[in-house]
């Protein structure tokens, strides 16, 4: 499985929420200047993390963007499901019906095997420890 630029980027993306949004919402604009994303690209990002409840907006002069959740509440599978669909490594992991050659597939339980293992890592790992333990700054909504 290779991760795309989305994903990857929407994680740089909620790390840099996390780190600033203590002041209130976080401007698209200021995300970019830290990620190196351009603003384009984080308003594409931010509507699935929108959609799946990952982050909040508010509108207006003083809006932008914060997270939904606490960090330690946001793992890496959440976000790369939001982004990518699935984790799965091949269509049969995620849907056994797909496969007409199931039954006598070679592979199959391998391929399951290794998205299990890898899904449940992403799991453990939260945007707190990819922060590195930091703590919300004081006065964050959440």
């Amino acid at each position: 499985m290779k991760l795309s630029a989305k994903a990857r980027y929407a994680v740089r993306i909620l790390i840099d929420l996390a780190r600033h949004d203590a002041g209130g919402p976080v401007r698209t604009a200021d995300i970019s200047t830290r990620t190196g994303v351009t603003v384009r690209f984080i308003e594409q990002i931010l509507k699935p993390l929108k959609r799946d409840g990952l982050v909040h907006s508010t509108r207006g002069a003083a809006g932008g963007y914060t997270l939904a959740r606490l960090p330690q509440d946001v793992s890496l599978a959440s976000v790369i499901r939001t982004i990518e669909g699935t984790l799965s490594l091949t269509r049969c992991c995620e849907n056994p019906s797909l496969c007409p050659r199931l039954d006598d597939c070679p592979t199959h339980h391998a391929w399951l095997r290794v998205t299990k293992a890898m899904e449940a890592e992403l799991e453990r790992i939260t945007l707190r420890e990819l922060m590195g333990g930091q703590e919300r700054p004081e006065g964050c909504a959440l």
